[in-house]
């Protein structure tokens, strides 16, 4: 089973280690959403979408089936 960012638990921080879709928002990308970078999950909103994310510094609220795209281990 793959971990990717919609698994990732309160305050828990992975490096991103693919991005499985096409359909990945360009702006996403532009913020720092690439294999190697960094990621941690802030906070969810009810019903777990969105999701507060820290990439790079950048704080960005993203879908959660965007979120199931990205692949990531956790660290």
């Amino acid at each position: 089973m793959k971990t990717t960012i919609a698994h990732l638990k309160r305050g828990q921080r992975a490096l991103i280690k693919e991005i499985t879709s096409d359909r990945i928002p360009l702006k996403l990308l532009e913020m720092g959403c690439l294999p190697g970078n960094e990621v941690e999950l802030i906070q969810t909103a009810p019903f777990q979408c969105p999701m507060y994310l820290m990439i790079n510094g950048s704080h960005l609220a993203i879908r959660k089936d965007i979120a199931a795209q990205i692949e990531v281990q956790i660290i």
